[in-house]
């Protein structure tokens, strides 16, 4: 390990002249799917919902819970209302109000009033505070 700024780092995996080398081809990961996804909960409960239901074997336990959401649905709640709408006929979308209308900056400036070298000025002592305020931090 060598230190560096207050931070080990570890120089080389395998060092020079080591007889195993490099392990993969450069580019080549160790593990080309990654870390796999882990579904135990989601597994859990769809394995649980596709159960009958002890009370009625007719049905499954998903089907008494899409009847107990239909039934507070009718008896007016909203949550309820909002859940069925979403899961039949999806979320809906939102809209976005945006105005693309682009200005030249040199007519803003002639709009107030100010030639192209005041605003060049302000410009360059905008961006110089920028920097001057993110090394601060």
């Amino acid at each position: 390990m060598q230190k560096t700024n207050g931070k080990q780092t570890q120089r080389n995996k395998f060092p020079p002249g080591n007889k195993i080398g490099n392990r993969f081809k450069k580019g080549e990961t160790g593990n080309p799917n990654g870390r796999p996804k882990l579904t135990r909960l989601t597994d859990a409960l769809r394995e649980q919902l596709a159960e009958t239901n002890p009370d009625a074997p007719e049905e499954t336990i998903a089907e008494q819970i899409a009847r107990a959401l239909i039934s507070e649905a009718k008896s007016g709640n909203v949550q309820a209302i909002r859940e069925i709408g979403d899961r039949t006929e999806g979320k809906p979308k939102q809209a976005i109000d945006l105005d693309l209308q682009i200005n030249d900056w040199r007519t803003l400036a002639k709009n107030y009033s100010l030639n192209e070298e005041d605003v060049i000025r302000e410009a360059k002592l905008l961006i110089a505070e920028s920097f001057d305020d993110s090394s601060d931090e």
